[in-house]
């Protein structure tokens, strides 16, 4: 069977300190919050600014030491 793989690149600002753990086996789980801005305007072309939160999980390797 083949693995799928998904690669997603989220540019934005921290919402808190991330919140490192170590596993029983002694790999590293992060979590933290990130937020994201889009800017467009909309039909009656007033400028809007949505901000997007995203809860994030990182495992092993890409969590912080």
């Amino acid at each position: 069977m083949y693995a799928l793989k998904n690669k997603v690149q989220l540019i934005g600002n921290l919402g808190n300190a991330p919140e490192i753990k170590t596993l029983e086996n002694n790999k590293k789980i992060a979590k933290f919050s990130l937020a994201t801005n889009e800017n467009y305007r909309n039909h009656l072309g007033e400028k809007v600014q949505e901000t997007l939160w995203h809860n994030l999980v990182a495992f092993g390797k890409v969590a912080p030491l």
